[in-house]
């Protein structure tokens, strides 16, 4: 089994499009863990607010093949990949790490790069595991957040 952490965010009916991917992601993996749900403005586009968060998971899926299950998953709720890269979402779903692996794999880059630019992937990754060493540092996350280029407002919502 791998352990696999997931960032998910949604700014389109995001409450209604979060709610429904948790239950998705159990319904496949089982038990999960989740970390609060933040508040984010955008970044790199004017739009609406996310709401962010980080998924814990077991697998057995391979990386492309997990990655499969959550683009199903994304274009289930209505995710158009035909818009620029920065746009508004129904639902995003990236793997931000996969076991301690480091570098790309089937096409995917781990750990995720936006773990060490964004707070809205880095936070919610301290509240599920502060004191685990993140593999490509080595250093445990909650020391990663002194290291982010710029600060972001964020803000915990009850969810």
């Amino acid at each position: 089994m791998s352990q696999v952490y997931l960032s998910l965010g949604s700014n389109i009916e995001r409450e209604k499009n979060i709610r429904s991917c948790l239950r998705c992601l159990e319904r496949k993996f089982g038990e999960l863990t989740v970390s609060p749900v933040y508040e984010s403005e955008p970044v790199g586009f004017k739009g609406s607010n996310f709401f962010n968060l980080v998924v814990g998971i077991t697998t057995t899926l391979t990386i492309s093949e997990l990655n499969d299950v959550l683009k199903e998953i994304e274009d289930q709720h209505g995710r158009s990949r035909a818009g620029p890269k920065f746009s508004s979402r129904t639902l995003d779903i990236d793997i931000i790490t996969y076991n301690e692996l480091v570098g790309i794999h089937d096409g995917v880059e781990l750990p995720r790069p936006e773990l060490f630019y964004n707070a809205f992937v880095l936070l919610p990754m301290i509240d599920l595991c502060a004191d685990q060493l993140e593999p490509k540092s080595g250093l445990p996350y909650r020391q990663l957040i002194n290291q982010l280029p710029t600060r972001q407002n964020l803000e915990k919502v009850p969810f």
